[in-house]
């Protein structure tokens, strides 16, 4: 597929949630947040649950704190930036 065919078909599917395949086999789910003439930027969810300190600490700590030190807001989606011309295709998933 050519460039200007893949941004178009990143434009048809903006604000959707899709995989993304590129064209050395790699695959990455999110929403098409951003297209430019060169890239396409992909809001890909963040899973929080991957480092989970519970692992590291069997018991319960005697005072558990009121919230996590040092305190910074999650992000829920991070982005990745992806070039057009490095896309295979995209596919549509169902978001529940």
């Amino acid at each position: 597929m050519e460039k200007h065919e893949m941004k178009k078909w990143c434009k048809d599917h903006k604000y959707r949630y899709v995989l993304a395949h590129t064209k050395d086999g790699w695959c990455c789910d999110g929403f098409v947040e951003h297209i430019d003439d060169e890239m396409v930027y992909l809001a890909v969810p963040h899973c929080d649950n991957q480092y989970d300190p519970r692992g590291f600490f069997p018991y319960p700590p005697l005072y558990p704190p009121l919230y996590p030190y040092p305190y910074y807001p999650r992000r829920r989606f991070y982005r990745q930036a992806f070039p057009l011309a490095a896309l295979l295709g995209l596919s549509l998933l169902p978001f529940f």
